[in-house]
């Protein structure tokens, strides 16, 4: 396993390499990119960028349904205030360049979706150099343009100005649900209770509304307009943070790499935890599907 920490700025990295349990954190610290790596190169890259809340403490089934498929690479985001989707996108990029990982697939989770596109944005921008370079994207309760710009105004709104207390509550509340929906292993519900330690946190609540604000500016429809390479939308039905009909009917009409989706019935905006084994054969079939196409599409290996 390697763990590599990257300051609040997209700087150079450092990387130490530790034996013991894979996946272990080496350095627990929440003001650092940090990147986990499970499984070695043999296998297909799938890289996991979290949602809003900036962590992996939620993805624990999911990962280990893939266990064996893929070679997993996890992140979990600093609580910086200041970083722009660029700036996430640009120090993801140097984490896994300096873990040798030059390609792999994208898993982009709500506003990890938003780093998906910064990402390929880099790539697109860069025709002929050899950064990091995507083979295809799968949006696990993402979006392209975030279509209720009102919705991601008030909930940032809400982090920013409701007392403590009264956001602790809250994530009092989705505990007691998470726990239901996770309770399937004891690691699962590490996770969630872990989950729920952090959100107690003032500076990340803080972090959590500065990516609110992220969404709320970002339109990155112009790059989904140009992106020929493999485009997958992943959610649950019950989802009422991210309209789907909404963002799956631009996607078909308008980006020329979308390939299709896949809605769970017993998951719901967090599909990757209330639904992991389905979420993980869908994603595996994916990514076997589009590998094999690629390697017919001459269009699509350009931009690859």
């Amino acid at each position: 396993m390697n763990s590599l920490k990257t300051k609040s700025e997209p700087s150079p990295t450092q990387m130490s390499e530790t034996g013991g349990t894979p996946g272990l954190q080496v350095d627990d610290s929440l003001d650092t990119l940090q990147i986990r790596i499970h499984g070695g190169p043999d296998r297909p890259t799938l890289i996991y960028l979290p949602g809003i809340h900036g962590d992996w403490t939620l993805v624990t089934e999911f990962r280990a349904a893939i266990h064996g498929l893929v070679r997993f690479v996890e992140f979990s985001y600093p609580r910086t205030l200041t970083w722009s989707l660029d700036e996430y996108a640009a120090a993801i990029e140097q984490a896994l360049l300096a873990n040798h990982i030059p390609r792999g697939w994208l898993l982009g989770e709500s506003f990890g979706s938003q780093i998906v596109w910064a990402l390929l944005a880099r790539a697109q921008a860069r025709p002929g150099v050899e950064p990091f370079r995507p083979q295809g994207m799968i949006l696990a309760g993402g979006f392209v343009r975030y279509p209720l710009y009102w919705g991601v105004r008030m909930a940032q709104a809400f982090t920013a100005q409701a007392p403590g207390w009264c956001q602790s509550s809250c994530f009092c509340l989705f505990a007691q649900y998470a726990k239901q929906r996770h309770r399937r292993t004891p690691e699962a519900l590490a996770g969630v209770q872990e989950f729920i330690r952090r959100r107690r946190e003032p500076m990340d609540r803080q972090a959590i509304g500065h990516r609110l604000k992220l969404i709320a500016e970002h339109d990155p429809r112009p790059i989904a307009r140009q992106t020929r390479l493999p485009v997958y939308s992943l959610a649950g039905l019950v989802d009422p943070i991210v309209p789907l009909l909404w963002v799956r009917r631009w996607l078909k009409r308008h980006c020329p790499g979308y390939r299709g989706a896949k809605t769970i019935l017993r998951a719901d905006h967090n599909v990757l935890g209330t639904a992991p084994r389905v979420s993980a054969e869908q994603v595996w079939r994916w990514m076997g599907q589009s590998d094999a196409a690629l390697l017919a599409s001459p269009s699509a290996r350009l931009e690859a």
